[in-house]
């Protein structure tokens, strides 16, 4: 977690000082281009009034309470989206417990008991598209109209575009899902990672091919399997790397595996590790023996440590 934001998990923990601050409101999923540009606007507004800058976000995702059947497969957890907000220059994040409860306060009462109220926003700055309250009955005009009761102004943020497309974190998740890690980096403005424990194999790997650390993912969204060129960080370490994401059906595995080989020396196996996404190299496929398998990942070793050799130039 980055020590430059305080972090609060309950609203009636916010402390009297949480404000005057320039607030943002959202899920803030993968925290992408179009995020980055909301944060970057609310730390300036802050920085400018002598504010606090600040986030509301939630945990679960609002759909996963009202509509479980819609609930997106996230990019980042709740710890995670703290992380990177405190990176931007986030001086606090609330995360609010959504309930039944939650879901149940209307757009006034959501308004004034807890954005004016518990979190004395001066500003608040949310995409031009924002719904809020219960049944999303709350939009942007009426935000505005209640901060000029309640001594706040709304600042509606532009959509951010790439290449024509609207930045979004739905659009991000369909090409991760299908492999397009490489493309997902631009917009998110970071590689898209994994991140968990690393736990025990059946040791088929280091007897018959290559070493692998096999990561527990936090978080529900996961490549298209296949190979990949990684990084990965953990225990203040740093390897270049590729990672399998898939069921190694070479050895009839049964359940999806995340394994990744590290290139370099590895002094003990670390508890927990980050693996970034950089680009795909290859479906997951049978071969037909060990051996076979193995020269297989030599290979992509190879156009790996290719790629590397390429991005350092």
């Amino acid at each position: 977690m980055s020590s430059k934001v305080a972090v609060f998990r309950q609203l009636d923990r916010i402390p009297p000082d949480f404000g005057p601050c320039a607030l943002t409101i959202g899920n803030f999923d993968g925290v992408h281009v179009g995020h980055r540009e909301i944060m970057r606007r609310t730390v300036e507004l802050a920085r400018v009034n002598g504010w606090k800058a600040a986030a509301l976000t939630f945990d679960p995702h609002p759909l996963q309470v009202v509509a479980p059947e819609r609930a997106p497969k996230l990019m980042t957890t709740a710890a995670q989206r703290c992380e990177i907000l405190g990176d931007l220059g986030m001086d606090e994040v609330l995360v609010l417990p959504f309930d039944e409860s939650v879901a149940r306060i209307s757009p006034d009462a959501f308004v004034r008991e807890i954005v004016a109220g518990k979190l004395g926003a001066r500003a608040v700055l949310v995409g031009k598209d924002f719904r809020f309250g219960h049944k999303h009955a709350g939009d942007t005009a009426l935000l505005e109209r209640m901060g000029a009761e309640l001594g706040f102004a709304m600042v509606p943020i532009p959509a951010v575009t790439l290449r024509g497309e609207r930045v979004s974190s739905s659009l991000i998740r369909r090409m991760v899902e299908a492999g397009q890690v490489s493309k997902a980096c631009r917009y998110l403005a970071r590689p898209f990672y994994l991140e968990g424990p690393v736990v025990a194999g059946k040791g088929i790997g280091r007897a018959q091919t290559v070493p692998t650390l096999n990561l527990v993912p936090g978080t529900e969204l996961l490549p298209k399997t296949g190979v990949y060129v990684t990084h990965t960080v953990g225990n203040g370490a740093a390897w270049n790397s590729i990672t399998n994401v898939g069921f190694r059906p070479t050895f009839d595995g049964q359940g999806l595996t995340v394994e990744t080989f590290l290139f370099g020396p590895l002094d003990g196996s670390p508890e927990r590790i980050r693996v970034k996404f950089l680009m795909r190299l290859r479906d997951e496929r049978k071969f037909e023996n060990a051996d076979v398998l193995k020269a297989q990942i030599l290979s992509d070793v190879k156009r790996a440590q290719t790629y590397f050799r390429r991005v350092r130039k």
